[in-house]
């Protein structure tokens, strides 16, 4: 029997899992069999989450055991470690797969008029909170001897221009880039790494934006698919690339925006 996409027995951590594209992912790397962790910044908001997809499992008579709720600022070093070791004894010890999906959005911000530290705030998320958080995983994947898939979440900002967010998209081709780097450094341990390029996803990140009539007018009609992209539009990639199926793909990006940067 092929089941390729069965990840029962199988551990993974989604950072930014409390909400949006991450719970989207967590949410279906639960449904497929894993134990899952998910990080949050707002404890309140991460333990909600959590037993939310616990209530989910538990009705379609899955374990509602398998997801755990950790408070991390994926910006702060000793944050990172601490939750990644909290995850790792929550999750039998082991890990499979980690999902670099946290991140801040920008404010819209002229480059004339940006100060360092909207600049560095950005970048101490998007760009350093990946760094970390995928340095905690590659260090067990490597010690494990069994590989693994590092999946970073960027935006179709990495390959577009994004006025009045150019520290955002800079951000983000940081993170494509250092997931090509990576999927180099790290192949002949087995670890693979890519990258998922959301394009305009309703979430609350971006609500303000989706639910101006001005913008939407703008933005839809370049969507081919005609839609905002869901958060239920990331469960499949997210266990594809947890998954064996996934076993000869690194290095990659995962363009999931509805046809929007083919327009």
């Amino acid at each position: 029997m092929y089941t390729p996409f069965d990840l029962s027995g199988r551990t993974a951590i989604v950072t930014g899992g409390n909400g949006g594209i991450g719970y989207g992912m967590a949410s279906a790397l639960l449904a497929s069999g894993a134990a899952v962790a998910i990080w949050g910044s707002n404890p309140a908001k991460t333990q909600d989450a959590r037993e939310r997809l616990a209530a989910q499992l538990a009705a379609a008579g899955g374990d509602a055991s398998r997801v755990h709720a950790i408070t991390c600022d994926v910006g702060d070093e000793a944050q990172v470690e601490a939750a990644f070791a909290q995850s790792l004894a929550a999750l039998g010890g082991r890990l499979d797969a980690c999902f670099a999906n946290a991140g801040v959005s920008s404010k819209g911000t002229r480059i004339e008029d940006m100060s360092l530290d909207e600049w560095r705030r950005v970048q101490r998320v998007n760009v350093e909170g990946v760094f970390l958080t995928f340095r905690a995983a590659a260090r067990q994947m490597i010690a494990q001897g069994q590989g693994g898939s590092l999946v970073a979440t960027a935006s179709t900002a990495a390959v577009e221009g994004a006025a009045r967010n150019s520290h955002y998209g800079a951000s983000k081709g940081a993170v494509t880039s250092m997931v090509r780097a990576l999927a180099m450094e790290l192949a002949r341990h087995k670890i693979r790494v890519n990258s998922i390029l959301p394009g305009w996803i309703e979430t609350d990140m971006t609500q303000n934006s989706v639910d101006n009539p001005k913008f939407a007018d703008a933005v839809l009609p370049r969507i081919p698919a005609r839609r905002w992209g869901r958060i239920e539009d990331f469960g499949g990639i997210a266990v594809y690339l947890a998954s064996d199926a996934s076993g000869y793909a690194t290095g990659e990006q995962f363009l999931i925006d509805g046809g929007y940067t083919k327009f």
